[in-house]
């Protein structure tokens, strides 16, 4: 392995991207011959972030994109065994590493689906030691893609599907598979483009961007003017916004409607009073697109909106990639078809393999958490699907155009009292009888 002094991976590493706890659980499930035991875990989240009424998912593709290339080297497995804590480690730990990948079944809910608290977004059941192991690696995936994907779907929720909406975070996501990921999970949920040239690109879309304040002002300083800046940027992209608050706004907009380009299409305003500042550029600029950007989320969004704003789209960077995180939790359900569930204060888990079953019915939404044998009721709709067996997935990869259909519709869907970004309405799904019946029978005496 790399000795390097800054971290770095590559597809083949995702093996052990992962917390030692869970290798140092799977050597001792395979020492005590535990390993090839049945496990189903459970993703799910308990609670709703503050000022959350609903979770999109996503994520899943990047999961199953992981569960199906898992393998581990013959350079890993020798890092691994020059750790001194691993001395003790039995022979067949490594033997089950060498021929080992992922052989288990995956249930989820589909990308852009709406979930809430307790409600399991997949359950993956599989050989002891492979379920567990995989853990870290989905909870990052799945608690990141979903926070920003749930954002996203707030931020085009409040500014109307006619607003265009630009993914700008890639300097403040956590990191560059961070950055890839905001990018396509904004796409997927209602996002009309991403700056990051990459994420695009792979994405099979065009990059959005117009300028930084830079450029106008090192152009001014040596061509003369703004003006002059803007006239040479609009000689290589004609078509680009222009990006008009370096100094002043509205001279900028003067300026322009005075000698307008030839194909100016937009402006973008990035500080001042975007309120007033849009209404005046609309007026001198009746035909150009106006998009706003400067540290803007869903709240702002929704006060320009009742402020009167004149924009056309937002830019939108760090509240997107950033946040306050969705707290999914991995836990275990069932071990050789025994149900198990954690008793912990505060921090319970339902016992058993489960299926989310949902009702939406004159603007109400009411779901139901059962067992996977409890039958559906009618008007209802099951939300988990399989989706991967023995290892191989069973469906195509969804486009991203299908599943930001899929959010938007879901969102939609929603009451309006659970899709207001202010103090929403908290929808706490109903736990069936069998299920509460199970819990009973599994809690264990103290």
């Amino acid at each position: 392995m790399s000795t390097a002094l800054i971290p770095e991976f590559t597809v083949e590493d995702l093996s052990l991207l992962t917390d030692l706890y869970q290798i140092t659980m799977a050597t001792c499930y395979v020492g005590e011959g535990l390993e090839g035991r049945s496990a189903s875990f459970e993703l799910f989240t308990r609670r709703m972030p503050e000022d959350f009424g609903y979770l999109v998912a996503m994520g899943l593709a990047e999961v199953l994109r992981y569960l199906e290339t898992l393998k581990f080297s013959t350079i890993q497995i020798a890092a691994l065994q020059e750790l001194p804590l691993f001395e003790n480690a039995p022979d067949r730990f490594w033997e089950i590493l060498r021929t080992g990948g992922f052989t288990g079944t995956v249930w989820a809910v589909a990308e852009g689906t709406i979930v809430l608290a307790n409600e399991p977004i997949l359950r993956v059941e599989a050989p002891l030691w492979q379920a567990q192991w995989v853990e870290t690696y989905l909870l990052n995936v799945i608690n990141y893609q979903t926070l920003v994907a749930t954002r996203s779907a707030r931020m085009r929720d409040v500014a109307s599907d006619a607003a265009k909406l630009y993914e700008f975070g890639t300097r403040r996501a956590f990191g560059p598979q961070a950055a890839l990921m905001a990018a396509r999970s904004a796409l997927a949920s209602g996002f009309d483009g991403t700056s990051n040239v990459l994420a695009a690109l792979q994405l099979g879309r065009v990059p959005v961007g117009t300028m930084a304040h830079s450029l106008v002002m090192a152009l001014a300083a040596t061509e003369g003017s703004e003006a002059k800046a803007f006239e040479a940027f609009g000689r290589y992209f004609p078509t680009a916004p222009l990006l008009i608050d370096t100094y002043d706004s509205i001279a900028a907009a003067k300026a322009l409607k005075a000698n307008p380009p030839k194909h100016l299409t937009g402006v973008r305003i990035d500080s001042g009073d975007l309120v007033a500042l849009s209404k005046e550029i609309r007026d001198l600029l009746p035909g150009v697109d106006i998009v706003a950007s400067g540290d803007l989320d869903e709240f702002r969004i929704e006060e320009l909106n009742n402020e009167g704003a004149c924009l056309d789209g937002y830019g939108i960077g760090t509240q997107l990639v950033t946040g306050s995180p969705v707290n999914g939790v991995y836990k275990l359900v069932e071990i050789d078809g025994i149900p198990v569930m954690k008793e912990a204060v505060n921090k319970i888990s339902y016992p058993g393999r489960k299926q989310v079953f949902r009702r939406i019915n004159d603007g109400k939404l009411s779901d139901r958490i059962g067992l996977m044998d409890d039958e559906i009721q009618i008007g209802e709709v099951a939300l988990l699907e399989k989706v991967m067996e023995n290892g191989q997935r069973l469906n195509a990869v969804e486009s991203l155009e299908t599943i930001a259909r899929r959010t938007r519709s879901s969102v939609i869907a929603l009451p309006n009292a659970m899709r207001s970004v202010r103090n929403p309405a908290i929808v706490v799904a109903e736990i069936s009888p069998s299920l509460d019946a199970l819990v009973e029978e599994t809690r264990r005496s103290p």
